[in-house]
């Protein structure tokens, strides 16, 4: 069903009520517990994060936004959220319905000063694709060049303050976020910084032309070209550059889908560790495969520049781990701000766990195959325990949060593309001699 913008005075009674439910659901959660057993109230506080977790991904599916977009963020988030409300939220990263074409061209005459229809020798109604903050539509220029028309939803860049302190507010008020106010407030200005950033498409036209002269000597690297005259700060044209979903690549050759795997996985280390500079939303539909070996990426509007020190802790905490050399990991870690300096050290034996679980694509003789990786699960079991013992141990810093959303966002990639390999070779280039 196609849906209309929001108007603001909506968007924040949408708001105030989710946040009032979601509230109002853990507060009587925790009173039921006084009077359970603790398996009863287990199962409540279960039953709770997937009834609030359903709420959430609702109303902000139908709100679109930054909201949705954060959703989508806080979906593979399960180290500090719980598993049945990660879940819900994992909805979000399903494709948005569409908005009307009448909102969608009214958007563009504003933009370029003139209809699709006179703008492009073909413009197609249908959208291409839909999401959190706009919809693609296929186009054609008046030189014959086939292009995507990215258009941003009215309003969507004005209410991104107030649906961020909404959103905040929903989720501290629920008990949910057990990270100290100062971390909390850090990593919603990175959220908030980044949003901004990419609802300015003048900047993402400026990413995308950063990273295709990047790979311009790379024949196994695609990014579209930006038609700047046919662009401004909430359209975007790029030429069209096919390619296949990861869903769809299930008949390729396994030999195929392990070189297309190799490829991702050095041009992701490249961009960590070389280049410093990263494209930072790890959607699925945001990259696609040809069957040529070409890999195809799309949508830079997240997009981060690393720190140089950020890189060399990171650097240092992955060589620390795979070496393990557990101080070297709380060092590392204290370095990147992962570990709150107010509690005491962490032992070797809490990193060997999670050690022994996330390193297993890099370590061995064997081939690790991503299509029967089930490292996710493993570190699923660990959750209970970290947010019950060790979760004051650990914030989550405002500068990793792209940086984790990219490594996490691509394992599940890899797993789709039923990658094999020998990846500890391909990765210790990238951390040095």
């Amino acid at each position: 069903m196609n849906d209309r913008p929001v108007t603001k005075g909506r968007r924040l009674l949408r708001l105030a009520s989710m946040t009032a439910q979601v509230a109002g659901g853990y507060a009587k959660s925790r009173i039921k517990a006084v009077f359970q057993s603790d398996a009863d109230a287990e199962r409540d506080r279960a039953q709770t994060h997937a009834r609030s977790g359903e709420l959430i991904a609702k109303t902000l599916g139908e709100l679109k936004g930054a909201v949705m977009k954060v959703g989508q963020m806080a979906s593979i988030a399960k180290d500090i959220l719980p598993r049945e409300l990660a879940e819900a939220l994992a909805t979000l990263q399903r494709e948005a319905p569409p908005m009307p074409f009448d909102v969608i061209e009214e958007q563009i005459e504003r933009e370029l000063g003139q209809s699709p229809h006179a703008l492009f020798q073909r413009f197609d109604r249908t959208p291409f694709a839909a999401a959190s903050i706009g919809q693609v539509h296929r186009a054609t220029t008046d030189d014959g060049r086939e292009v995507v028309v990215k258009v941003q939803y009215p309003g969507v860049d004005e209410a991104v303050d107030s649906d961020l302190a909404h959103l905040r507010l929903a989720l501290r008020a629920s008990g949910l976020l057990k990270i100290e106010r100062k971390a909390l407030d850090a990593l919603f200005d990175e959220i908030r910084r980044g949003l901004h950033e990419e609802l300015d498409y003048c900047n993402e036209a400026d990413n995308v032309r950063f990273f295709r002269e990047h790979y311009r000597d790379n024949p196994d690297v695609v990014v579209p070209e930006v038609i700047g005259e046919r662009s401004s700060q909430r359209v975007l044209t790029l030429g069209f550059e096919p390619g296949d979903h990861v869903d769809q690549t299930d008949e390729y050759p396994q030999e195929l889908r392990d070189r297309l795997g190799a490829l991702l996985f050095r041009t992701v280390c490249e961009q960590i560790f070389s280049l410093q500079t990263i494209h930072a939303d790890p959607n699925p539909a945001n990259f696609a495969f040809r069957s040529d070996g070409r890999l195809v990426f799309y949508d830079f509007g997240c997009v981060k520049r690393l720190q140089p020190e950020i890189v060399a802790a990171y650097k240092a905490t992955v060589l620390a781990g795979l070496g393990e050399d557990y101080d070297g990991v709380e060092t590392g870690l204290l370095r990147l701000g992962a570990r709150n300096p107010a509690m005491p050290a962490v032992p070797a034996s809490y990193y060997k766990m999670w050690r022994d679980i996330f390193a297993r694509p890099f370590v061995g003789d064997d081939p690790f195959d991503y299509a029967a990786a089930n490292m996710h699960r493993d570190a699923l079991e660990h959750v209970p325990g970290f947010l019950a013992k060790w979760v004051s141990s650990f914030q989550p810093p405002a500068e990793l949060v792209f940086l984790d959303r990219v490594v996490v966002g691509h394992y599940g990639t890899m797993r789709r593309l039923g990658a094999r390999g020998a990846f500890g070779p391909l990765l210790r280039p990238f951390l040095g001699p």
